[in-house]
């Protein structure tokens, strides 16, 4: 299961869904990509939906995105990679 992790501007928790397979999820992260890049006049909607919980919907305005990423969900590992960057200091 691969997790799409979105920050809004001005809101101080992330909005997530979650999908099955890597290709889905990497085209998602890229249409956002592509949308955030736009100009700041437009106002596109991006509607997502979530493969582990089938009825939930998010809807955001694309100019509102600050950053997305993408991580897996692993149960092997007792629960979830890291999500974003972190230092590993020895």
């Amino acid at each position: 299961m691969y997790s799409l992790e979105l920050s809004l501007r001005y809101s101080p928790f992330p909005l997530s869904i979650q999908k099955k397979e890597f290709d889905n999820v990497k085209r998602i992260y890229d249409e956002i990509k592509t949308a955030m890049n736009e100009t700041l006049e437009s106002s596109n909607l991006i509607e997502l939906s979530c493969d582990k919980v089938k009825d939930k919907l998010i809807t955001v305005r694309a100019k509102e995105i600050i950053s997305v990423q993408i991580y897996e969900k692993s149960s092997v590992a007792g629960g979830a990679k890291r999500p974003g960057f972190s230092l590993d200091i020895d």
